[in-house]
């Protein structure tokens, strides 16, 4: 937070952490979760990360998820790209010369894969991959699920159980930078800032390319 503070003065920081959250927010404000994948952690999994979201008219503009047990830092900026950039020994400094541009994939024909929660994973998201036809899917913890659509190695996250603005944002922003969206279920805009429900987001889904994988849930109904 300090370090927020710092290099964003004046600017709101909302936390996961924050025994009190703040009741107002400028037009730009911050979204951070210092550990995303609490329940991976404790067991001793690699499966958690830190993620930090730049918010900007309740849009997300920045998002950067950070994997300190794979040495790895996710970052996106929407419009601009995004890229996966290896940590240094000791995760002090980051790898300028090993810094990889990252996209999402158009699916093939009966090769979607979705990302699902390893701990979270309700029968309402079971029951919607299994109308689109999913089969593949692979379980991991934290916003790994949006790292994985972000470089192209899943094509769908389904979350259709409430979670927190914090848990979501950074993900949120790193798919829209590398191509791909995060709505509603019902396809609505994700807003954030929302401080009358406590900063609760009721469901979302991460698409990569959301028409291919439509059109390929379409085709194999067929």
């Amino acid at each position: 937070m300090k370090a927020m503070a710092t290099l964003m003065p004046g600017v709101a920081v909302v936390s996961e952490e924050l025994a009190i959250q703040p009741s107002r927010l400028g037009d730009v404000f911050a979204l951070i979760d210092p550990l995303d994948g609490t329940k991976e952690f404790v067991a001793g999994s690699s499966e958690y990360t830190v993620n930090l979201a730049i918010i900007r008219d309740r849009e997300p503009v920045v998002g950067i998820v950070a994997v300190p047990a794979e040495g790895l830092i996710y970052r996106g900026r929407v419009r601009r790209g995004a890229e996966r950039l290896a940590m240094s020994r000791g995760g002090a400094d980051l790898d300028t010369a090993a810094v990889e541009p990252i996209r999402v994939r158009t699916p093939l024909r009966g090769g979607v894969v979705a990302a699902v929660s390893r701990s979270h994973l309700d029968s309402a998201t079971v029951a919607l991959l299994d109308r689109l036809h999913i089969g593949n899917r692979m379980a991991c913890g934290s916003a790994l699920k949006f790292c994985r659509i972000a470089e192209g190695a899943a094509d769908i996250y389904p979350r259709l159980g409430p979670t927190c603005e914090w848990d979501v944002a950074a993900g949120h922003a790193l798919v829209a930078a590398a191509g791909g969206t995060v709505t509603l279920p019902d396809g609505g805009a994700l807003r954030y800032g929302e401080t009358a429900t406590d900063f609760r987001v009721p469901a979302f889904i991460a698409w990569g390319d959301r028409t291919g994988v439509l059109d390929t849930a379409v085709a194999v109904r067929k």
